[in-house]
């Protein structure tokens, strides 16, 4: 059995992180900290839980984390870089889900999150956790940095074309929607029912946080500079991204249907559609399951990928689980089992 730490369990990612450890045959959960809710039970601030995880929030403990298997973070962005050394230093293993060690220069951090980095040493040992590129570094590492949700959709929808060198790299378009839990569980006006719902609207358009960890995989892949442009709006739903994504294409005689399945047909969270098929956020509801389809509207060099996935599973919590499960030499799909839910 792991035994497993969380800090920060009190948000949508975190609970989200608890349901799936809760359900996990090789996991033991040992402590949830929490430093607002500390001595509270878990199921009473998530009723979900009650008969699945019997322990009390606590304040955040170096020592006991440290004599843990594996700590995740479900922190907000900065608590993970302050803490990490010192686990690390007691043998734990770490999953961060915040930002912190997603990009590997830390002055390119700082402009985009505001704040000095805590510990820039360890961004050259911290492995960025989307297993579809990164599967044996995942496997061998100690600190992995969970991909963020716009990045996940996203990157997994371009991947192959790049791979494959088909697309013209400089001109990519992300058109992304997420639902407003992705905005976490913090009170917000702009997130309450009545401004949100029947409504519909982009953001930080003039640059959002998750753009140079996007650019920086798809550079990665490239193998060069990448043109990007990436727009996220927010739709009046609870759960769920979807990316449109286009590029405009170099070889116009690919099968991309083909490009794509053999591309992802030994990934067990990647789900290529049929041809033709328009992927449903409420497809993978719950799930760590990425559905893609892509398309090549005629007359025209466009290729559009439409990408979907849970913002919370596969963009959060599930791959944080499908990292561990890496991590720690488990069956890959150990937990994260779940259908889809619907409606």
């Amino acid at each position: 059995m792991i035994s497993v730490g969380v800090v920060g369990g009190t948000g949508y990612t975190g609970v989200e992180l608890l349901r799936l450890l809760a359900q996990h045959p090789e996991v033991q959960l040992e402590l949830v900290t929490s430093r607002s809710e500390a001595g509270r039970r878990i199921d009473d601030l998530f009723p979900n839980l009650r008969g699945q995880v019997d322990l009390e929030f606590s304040a955040p403990d170096p020592e006991r984390l440290g004599a843990c298997d594996l700590v995740f973070f479900a922190t907000p962005n900065g608590v993970a870089m302050g803490m990490a050394a010192q686990l690390l230093e007691r043998g734990a293993r770490i999953i961060d889900l915040a930002a912190d060690f997603r990009l590997r220069d830390a002055e390119l951090w700082q402009r985009w999150y505001g704040m000095e980095h805590a510990a820039p040493a360890l961004l050259e040992t911290a492995v960025y956790g989307l297993p579809e590129i990164n599967r044996e570094a995942i496997a061998g590492a100690r600190l992995v940095a969970n991909p963020g949700c716009y990045p996940t959709a996203v990157q997994l929808g371009f991947l192959p074309l790049l791979q494959a060198g088909c697309i013209e790299p400089s001109t990519l378009i992300a058109d992304c929607k997420s639902g407003v839990s992705g905005a976490g569980r913090k009170a917000s006006v702009a997130t309450l029912l009545a401004e949100a719902s029947e409504s519909f609207k982009a953001y930080a358009v003039p640059g959002h946080r998750h753009l140079p960890e996007i650019r920086q995989g798809l550079e990665g892949v490239n193998g060069g500079p990448v043109g990007l442009t990436f727009v996220p709006h927010l739709t009046p739903m609870i759960r769920g991204i979807h990316a449109t994504l286009y590029a405009r294409l170099k070889d116009d005689g690919a099968d991309l249907q083909r490009l794509f399945e053999q591309a992802y047909r030994d990934e067990p969270f990647v789900d290529v559609l049929a041809a033709g098929s328009h992927p449903e956020t409420r497809s993978v509801k719950g799930s760590n399951y990425c559905r893609i389809a892509v398309h090549r509207p005629p007359e025209g060099d466009t290729v559009v990928v439409l990408s979907v996935i849970d913002n919370l599973v596969k963009g959060a919590a599930g791959q944080a689980v499908q990292n561990m499960n890496l991590m720690f030499g488990l069956e890959e799909h150990g937990g994260l089992q779940a259908i889809a839910l619907m409606p």
